[in-house]
């Protein structure tokens, strides 16, 4: 059996995995955007029904999105944005930053999940990615945000596995939590067999951990009515805005 070992690489190397690894973890997409469905019907006050999927990676929640919204997604990573045009060839996908992008179209609903607003790193990046999406609102429209973890909840020195045992592709996804300057770092060290033989690649993390406080200004100071829906669509809540009609 070969085995291979790469050097640390970019988030693109998972991509091939990265829905096995979630099929594993048995994360209910279909769910998720059930929930985001019925929230936006709750909130909204615009007429429309267009929808931003930020860091849509793959593709896997607009596929279900695409059922109840006219729908573009964003993401900054190539490689994701690859499977996610494969599989859905009829949205409108974008290669850009969420903390600086400009499409020039406005949306009755933007939506950033999977605690992917911690990729902007640092609270300026926030506060930006914040403003960019709400300028990005109908009036009217709703902005709802995923937190990734509090610096409370983040656990440091913390070990954790993922493994994926399917007929042709076994996976093991694991990294120890680190914590370094305001931000948790996660080096996710992949061991994946198939039947070319089994490798070894290592992709580096850094998210940012903002507080509650930090999340609502950044909402308030991009002029959104805000407030915190606790059960979210995973238990980690739901930061949601809406911009004003006038």
């Amino acid at each position: 059996m070969e085995s291979q070992k790469s050097n640390e690489t970019s988030f693109t190397a998972g991509a091939a995995y990265y829905d096995a690894i979630y099929r594993a973890r048995g994360k209910d997409y279909a769910a998720e955007v059930q929930y985001m469905r019925q929230l936006i019907q709750r909130h909204k006050r615009s007429a429309g029904n267009r929808l931003l999927e930020m860091a849509c990676g793959t593709g896997r929640h607009t596929e279900h999105l695409v059922s109840h919204f006219q729908v573009a997604g964003l993401d900054k990573d190539a490689g994701m944005l690859a499977l996610a045009r494969e599989r859905l060839p009829q949205v409108s996908f974008h290669t850009g930053d969420m903390a600086d992008f400009q499409l020039g179209e406005r949306f009755d609903a933007v939506i950033c999940l999977f605690s992917s607003i911690g990729y902007v790193r640092t609270l300026q990046g926030l506060r930006d990615a914040v403003r960019a999406m709400a300028e990005h609102l109908s009036p009217g429209g709703i902005l709802a945000i995923e937190p990734w973890m509090s610096p409370d909840e983040f656990r440091p020195s913390k070990p954790f596995a993922t493994f994926v045992d399917e007929p042709d592709l076994k996976v093991a996804r694991m990294n120890v939590n680190v914590m370094r300057d305001s931000m948790s770092v996660l080096d996710f060290n992949y061991l994946v067999c198939t039947a070319e033989g089994v490798r070894h690649f290592r992709e580096h993390h850094e998210l940012g951990l903002f507080t509650q406080d930090e999340y609502r200004a950044a909402f308030r100071d991009s002029g959104l009515d805000t407030h915190f829906d606790p059960p979210g669509v995973i238990s980690r809540g739901l930061y949601v805005g809406i911009r004003p009609l006038s």
